[in-house]
């Protein structure tokens, strides 16, 4: 098969900025995580357990705005900036409104929530202890909740119109802000107090602010490059047609993102209640997955680019082929980076101070994950395939009804009925992305995702 240079070209074009802006992201809270691991076990699962919830609202905020974000990267490809303004007012309503609803739930509810994590089952940490770090730590992120819901819509369209590499630097003056604070503040170095996770809690939101100015003042600054942004806050109003396309085109993908995190969140509650230990391992797990999945997530990306934009100007043909190929680059990248993970399972939880049960446990989810990863890459390329064309009802059933009929489900049993080892238990439920990898070639292979949304 002859490779297509230029197509390449323009998707690492795209992705580089993504993959640069997500690793050194991704690898500061590596070093945050670490850092607090640092201090003991209770400090880092009350971290782990406090940034469950705020991975709900994280993906409840991406998913309401992913709608308004497919109308723009099409409404671009159409040379249409007033389309991509209109899409952009509708995403900023909604994240305004979504952050004040979250602030409200986990500033009444975030006890409750946490305490669902908190098991004694084993001999490894102090569960009343954990759950007042935990407290500490959710009281001192909400002030950073605003900051970040501009900069995922800000940020969100400026990807869509092609400017990746701002999200990218603001993201890398960020994130070295934040861990620099991490560093003073969660130890008490060059005179300050040591905070411990109230500090680390205090350098997010800090990162948060700065990232948000960075991306807010250039957007503003360059109206040429960003002409969506153009009287965008002469006035709120969205044309109605358009608001009820969004609506109807988000909703499921605002209910998918919730119920699919909140899906995950179960999952691990349903691990947690094998132990503190677990909660710990998981948590490990997580921080280095996080740090290799900027691949695939970058990718994802740039399927919801490059083929949005393709829908959008009518070119149908070419846009189902550089999905198929975006696919198949997806997962031999991942056959890679996999490789990379399994030969750091050991190394990696060695770095914690915690106990051994702890670093054995988090070993063999690594290598667990890391055998996953081509097909993890396949399943979420498949999502940014169907999502991109607007089959948002399909990316529903694909994606969060499978999380919890199957995943959530199966863990649910397993942990609560049966005596099967922690391990064999993440292994089975792991293995389940199996069926979803080959329900999603089956539905990209039939093409029902290519639709035209400029012209509905």
């Amino acid at each position: 098969m002859r490779i297509d240079k230029s197509f390449y070209k323009k998707v690492f074009f795209i992705v580089i900025p993504i993959i640069i802006q997500n690793t050194i992201s991704n690898f500061v809270s590596l070093l945050d995580n670490i850092m607090v691991g640092q201090i003991g076990t209770d400090q880092m699962n009350a971290v782990s357990v406090s940034n469950q919830l705020f991975f709900v609202y994280h993906l409840c905020l991406w998913g309401a705005i992913s709608g308004g974000g497919i109308f723009a990267a099409q409404f671009f490809g159409n040379g249409d900036h007033k389309g991509v303004r209109n899409a952009f007012r509708a995403n900023l309503v909604l994240s305004i409104s979504i952050t004040i609803f979250a602030v409200a739930i986990l500033f009444f509810c975030g006890d409750f929530f946490t305490s669902l994590f908190l098991h004694k089952t084993d001999f490894v940490g102090d569960v009343e202890r954990t759950r007042f770090l935990a407290r500490e730590y959710l009281c001192m992120m909400f002030f950073g909740l605003v900051p970040f819901g501009f900069t995922v819509v800000y940020s969100n369209t400026l990807r869509c119109t092609g400017q990746t590499s701002v999200p990218m630097k603001a993201s890398v003056c960020a994130v070295f802000i934040n861990l620099i604070l991490n560093y003073v503040l969660i130890f008490g170095h060059f005179g300050m107090p040591e905070m411990g996770v109230k500090g680390a809690a205090l350098a997010t939101v800090v990162s948060r602010f700065v990232e948000c100015a960075i991306i807010v003042l250039w957007t503003h600054t360059h109206k040429q490059r960003c002409q969506f942004i153009v009287g965008a806050y002469k006035t709120m109003k969205i044309p109605g047609a358009l608001l009820r396309q969004i609506i109807a085109k988000g909703t499921p993908l605002a209910l998918n993102e919730t119920l699919w995190s909140m899906g995950l969140t179960f999952l691990n509650q349903s691990y947690s209640l094998r132990g503190l230990s677990v909660v710990a391992a998981i948590n490990i797990t997580s921080t280095i997955s996080n740090l290799f999945n900027v691949f695939l997530f970058a990718i994802g990306d740039a399927i919801s680019i490059i083929v949005g934009q393709l829908l959008g100007a009518g070119k149908n043909s070419e846009a189902k082929n550089s999905a198929k190929r975006l696919i198949i680059l997806s997962a031999c990248v991942c056959v890679v980076i996999g490789f990379v993970m399994a030969c750091l399972r050991n190394s990696f939880p060695a770095i914690y101070k915690t106990e051994s049960q702890v670093r054995f446990l988090a070993a063999n989810f690594i290598l667990i994950t890391s055998c996953m990863m081509p097909i993890l890459a396949v399943v979420h390329a498949c999502y940014f395939t169907l999502r991109c064309g607007g089959k948002t009802i399909i990316t529903f059933l694909f994606d969060s009804v499978f999380v919890w009929i199957f995943c959530a489900n199966t863990a649910f049993w397993l942990t609560r009925f049966t005596d099967l080892p922690i391990v064999t238990i993440y292994l089975i439920v792991q293995s389940l992305d199996l069926i979803k990898a080959f329900i999603g070639i089956t539905l990209v292979k039939k093409g029902i995702w290519i639709q035209n949304l400029t012209e509905v």
